[in-house]
C-alpha cells in the first residue's frame, strides 16, 4: 500500500529529472490592447503595451533577464453640461484629454522547478521602472444665455488649458506561474497574480508619491503568454 501511495504522488507531481541547461536564452514579451467605452460618463479609455524580454539561464533552471518596451494609456472624457438659474441658462461643451507615456525597464531572476519532461513552476523577482511624461489637456467653450431684457443676450468664452507632467516609478514584484514546454523551442507560459510595491513620483511642485501594493493569487489576475527558446 505504502507503495502505490508513493507512486501515486510521483505521478500526481510529476517528479522528473528534466532541466533546463545552463547557457540556455530564450525571447518572449508582452504585447496588450485595451479599449473601454462609458456611455454613462461619456468616458473613453485606451492603453497599450508592448514589452519584449531576453532571458538568459547563468545555471541549470536559474535564469536572468531584461525587459525593455513601452506603454501607452489616453482617457478621454465629454463634457456637455447646462444648467439654467433664474433667466440665464450656461452651457458647457468640451473635452479632457489625459494621456500618460511611459518607458518600461524591468530587470529580473526566474528560478524553474522540475515537474514533468515539459511542465515547470517558476518564482519571479523583479524590479519594474517606469519613465513617464503626462499631458492633461482641457478644451472647454461656455455660453452664458439670458433672456432678460431685449433682446436676449449670449455670451461665449473658449478656454484650453494644457499641463505636463513627469514621472518615475519603481518597485518589486514576486510572480508565481507555470512553463510548458510544446517542443523543444516553444512554451506557454503563465502567471497567477502578483506580489509586489510600486512608488510612484512625479516632478511636479506639491505633488505627493503614490504607493501601491499588491497582493494576491487570483484567476482574474493570470496572465498568458509564449516564448521561443534557442535550445543547447
Amino acid at each position: 500500500m505504502k507503495k502505490l501511495v508513493l507512486a501515486g504522488a510521483v505521478a500526481l507531481f510529476g517528479l522528473s529529472n528534466a532541466q533546463i541547461a545552463k547557457g540556455t536564452v530564450y525571447v518572449s514579451g508582452q504585447v496588450g490592447f485595451s479599449q473601454e467605452s462609458d456611455n454613462n460618463t461619456d468616458k473613453k479609455v485606451s492603453e497599450i503595451n508592448i514589452v519584449p524580454t531576453v532571458g538568459y539561464f547563468v545555471n541549470t533552471n536559474l535564469a536572468i533577464g531584461l525587459g525593455v518596451g513601452y506603454k501607452n494609456g489616453k482617457t478621454t472624457t465629454e463634457v456637455n453640461n447646462s444648467q439654467t438659474v433664474g433667466n440665464i441658462t450656461t452651457t458647457s461643451v468640451g473635452k479632457t484629454k489625459d494621456i500618460n507615456n511611459a518607458i518600461v525597464v524591468e530587470p529580473f531572476v526566474r528560478k524553474y522547478w522540475t515537474l514533468s519532461d515539459k511542465l515547470y513552476i517558476f518564482g519571479q523577482l523583479s524590479v519594474p521602472m517606469e519613465f513617464g511624461s503626462g499631458k492633461d489637456k482641457n478644451e472647454l467653450t461656455t455660453t452664458i444665455s439670458s433672456s432678460t431684457g431685449t433682446p436676449a443676450t449670449t455670451t461665449t468664452t473658449t478656454s484650453t488649458s494644457v499641463d505636463k507632467a513627469k514621472s518615475t516609478s519603481i518597485g518589486v514584484a514576486v510572480k508565481p506561474g507555470l512553463d510548458y514546454f510544446l517542443n523543444k523551442n516553444w512554451t506557454i507560459e503563465a502567471t497567477i497574480g502578483e506580489f509586489g510595491y510600486n512608488n510612484k513620483k512625479y516632478n511636479t511642485d506639491g505633488a505627493k508619491s503614490v504607493d501601491n501594493y499588491n497582493f494576491g493569487l487570483n484567476l482574474s489576475s493570470v496572465t498568458i503568454g509564449v516564448k521561443y527558446v534557442f535550445a543547447k
